[in-house]
């Protein structure tokens, strides 16, 4: 089973650390959010150059955050400090809450934003010129230096537009807070469709759950609603919970003993995803013996044939 970790920590060093332990233990995979020390791309890339085979991917980086020229340049250079394939830029457009609340920038056509963006950053990665003249970007630029080792572009997608230019455009998408009833009525069956259509290969869908390890579940979901149920009262995911039948997002969590936890592991493989992406989380009074347990599980499965 493919399974990658989130990452975050206070220092670079600490970052090149879990990145070391995650690939040694055989994880595919490691996920850094937008807040990461302030940008993570440059964690990634130092963190890049200690290891050899792991991907490191960003979950989400923010499209409003920096033009998409910018945005394309920036993952270029992180594959190039890297020196090895394995990067993976993961974009989103973020909340209304952050974007017109923090950045003072109007959200009303985020997914227009959102289409006509991915489509000039993946033009850019591939190195082809862009010639862009749409609602939201007016960009003209030649020719740029490719990426010097291919840099997948998955999108932050729930919602169907989203989904659609995931598909056809982007690689793949990467989600949270979306099970596996979820998955399969709603996300893998439209961004299936939509590369289909494109003439695109099979998408990548990293899944990204709250995961932990605990024989009390009634306690797991009451620790997963103090750390995440903020999730909930956000438009984006309150749709994907819904969509999954779900009222909370700490329903969403992944969470009961090894065999249970297992199970709801491969029914998200069996539903589409093609990677989860594990954020790991502590339970009880002894937050390390909680989240070694976890953390052993999830090696286990990393193993499994």
């Amino acid at each position: 089973m493919r399974i990658g970790l989130g990452a975050g920590a206070p220092t670079i060093d600490r970052i090149i650390e879990q990145a070391e332990e995650a690939e040694a233990a055989g994880f595919t995979s490691l996920w850094l959010p937008s807040a990461v020390l302030g940008d993570p791309l440059t964690a990634i890339a130092v963190a890049g150059r200690a290891t050899t085979t792991i991907e490191l991917g960003t979950a989400v980086l923010v499209t409003y955050a920096a033009h998409p020229l910018l945005t394309a340049a920036r993952a270029a250079s992180t594959a190039a400090a890297m020196a090895r394939p394995g990067f993976v830029l993961g974009m989103g457009p973020s909340h209304d809450m952050a974007i017109e609340g923090a950045y003072g920038l109007s959200y009303e056509h985020v997914g227009r934003h959102t289409e006509e963006y991915t489509r000039i950053v993946v033009a850019a990665l591939r190195g082809d010129a862009v010639d862009v003249d749409g609602d939201e970007f007016q960009v003209h630029a030649g020719a740029p230096t490719a990426a010097p080792f291919p840099v997948p572009v998955l999108l932050g997608a729930l919602a169907p537009r989203m989904l659609r230019v995931a598909g056809e455009v982007a690689d793949g998408t990467v989600t949270w807070m979306a099970n596996r009833e979820a998955l399969e009525a709603h996300v893998v069956p439209r961004i299936r469709a939509a590369a289909s259509a494109a003439g695109r290969p099979s998408p990548r869908v990293v899944v990204g759950l709250p995961v932990a390890v605990h024989d009390d579940v009634d306690e797991a979901r009451e620790a997963a609603a103090k750390q995440y149920g903020f999730y909930g009262t956000l438009p984006n995911y309150a749709r994907i919970l819904q969509i999954g039948g779900l009222e909370h997002s700490a329903d969403a969590c992944v969470v009961g003993d090894e065999d249970s936890v297992a199970a709801q592991l491969r029914a998200l493989v069996d539903a589409g995803a093609t990677d989860v992406w594990a954020a790991t989380f502590p339970v009880g009074e002894d937050r390390r013996a909680s989240r070694d347990r976890t953390r052993a599980l999830l090696e286990q499965l990393v193993h499994e044939d």
